[in-house]
This record gives structure tokens, sequence and C-alpha cells, in this order.
């Protein structure tokens, strides 16, 4: 059975121009990590609606396993939830358990001298908006302020706020997908050489791939630093193949006369 591949999805003019510095790549591949498993990509799209509606058709035709942050307010830069539904060539509804949700959260918020529980009110039938969802969705439990996000197609909508959307990712993680959690752990390890050029090692790289099957290698080179140029070359794979491959891969650096640099 094929590997299920996690993808990231992050919404917002703000990331694009610079006003705001994205926060969610790091935190879920640490997420990920934690679980045995790893993001296979990310992107970084504009609230524009025909942007959000062409990347998003492209993802539900995949069986990817994606987490989309961000544009699932109720102002008009809020365009996510309208362009899931338009990708899906589905309507837009009221979720019922949303619209509760949203409802204690204005009661609470009453309660504190902020607004009012009528659900009437303008405002708060403004809030409702964000319990509207691509019919067929279910709601993911937001722990910050109950105003969920929805889950639809193996893909996870939240918000922007890392506040609110890691807690909501980590208990869809914890939740959908636990039974693949460390299922087929891999162990990464890399050594530091320098008088290497990458042209010199690739052909080892690739026979690291070969010889030992569902093996990654990598080459990172570094320069312009403090450090004397050199390359981190790594494996990435199984825990019992791991280390045989990149003993043979440091045997081959230092063959074509590589200097192991100490870790």
């Amino acid at each position: 059975m094929a590997e299920p591949t996690f993808r990231l999805l992050i919404i917002g003019d703000e990331i694009l121009s610079g006003r705001r510095q994205d926060k969610h790549f790091p935190h879920i591949v640490q997420l990920l990590s934690q679980r045995g498993l790893a993001l296979s990509s990310a992107e970084i799209i504009s609230d524009n609606r025909e942007d959000i509606v062409r990347t998003l058709t492209r993802s539900f035709d995949s069986d990817d396993i994606v987490f989309c942050c961000g544009g699932i307010g109720a102002t008009p830069d809020d365009q996510t939830r309208q362009a899931a539904a338009a990708a899906l060539d589905l309507p837009l509804e009221h979720h019922p358990e949303a619209a509760r949700l949203i409802a204690g959260r204005c009661a609470q918020m009453a309660q504190r001298g902020q607004g009012t529980a009528d659900m009437s009110d303008p405002e708060n039938q403004q809030r409702l908006q964000m319990g509207v969802f691509p019919q067929g969705a279910q709601i993911v439990p937001n722990t910050y302020n109950d105003i969920p996000g929805f889950f639809i197609r193996e893909h996870t909508f939240v918000p922007g706020f890392p506040v609110m959307a890691w807690p909501m990712i980590e208990w869809m993680l914890d939740n959908r997908y636990a039974d693949l959690h460390n299922k087929t752990p891999a162990i990464e390890i890399s050594f530091r050489v320098c008088g290497l050029p990458e042209s010199r090692i690739t052909p080892a790289l690739e026979t690291v791939e070969q010889r030992w099957q569902g093996m990654q290698t990598f080459s990172l080179p570094s320069v312009g630093g403090h450090d004397r140029p050199h390359i981190e070359l790594g494996v990435k794979g199984q825990a019992g193949h791991v280390a045989q491959a990149l003993d043979w891969l440091r045997a081959q650096a230092l063959s074509l006369g590589g200097e192991i640099m100490p870790d």
C-alpha cells in the first residue's frame, strides 16, 4: 500500500506580500514528524477566489491528505469556504452543529459584556456565516474559541491563526489519522564532507538508491558561510538499512578524495 501523502496549503495575501511571516510550515512539519509522518509539499496561494478554486480543484482530484490554513472567516477577503464548494461543485449550507457552536460562543461573549446572545442581531448573523460549509462537510473542533473549521474529501480547513489552527490540525492527526502514526518509521542520518564536488559524488548517491530499494539520498551544499565549503550527504529510509547505506556512502566519499568533517 502506498504511503499517505500529506500536503499543506497556506492561503493569504498577507503572507505573499510579506505583511506577515508564515509560521505554519515548520510547525506542521514538527507535528507530522512527532507521529512518524512527513510533509510532501507546501504551497502558498493568494486570497483570490479563482486562484483558490484552481488549486483546490487540482487538490481534490488527488488522494492526498491536505491541511489548508486561512481564509475561512466571514469578511470579504475570506474566500476559502466558497472556493472549496466551487471546486467540488457543491452548494454551501449552514452546518447545524457549527451554528450551535457559534451561538454558544456569542452567548459566552455576551456574558462578558461583549455583544448580545440574540442570534438575530446583524453582527451575530454575520458570525453565523463562519458555519456555512460545502454540503456534506464535517466540523473540525476549535478549542480556542469554539468556532469550528471543516473537513471534506481528506481536506482539513482551519483558520490562519496559529493559536487556533495548530490544535485543530493536531486533533485531526490524533483522531482521524491515528492509524497512520509511526507505520513505517524512517531514519535520516548524514555527515559533512569537504573537498568533494557534488558532480563527483552524484553517481554514488544514485547507486545507494538503486542498491537499497526505498532509500532516499540527499546532498546539501553549503557555501558562503563561516565554515569551509562542504556538502552534507545523507540517507533516509528504514532503520535496518540506513546505517549500512551511510557507511557505504561515507567510504565512497573518502575514496573520491573527500575529507569527512567532525559532527
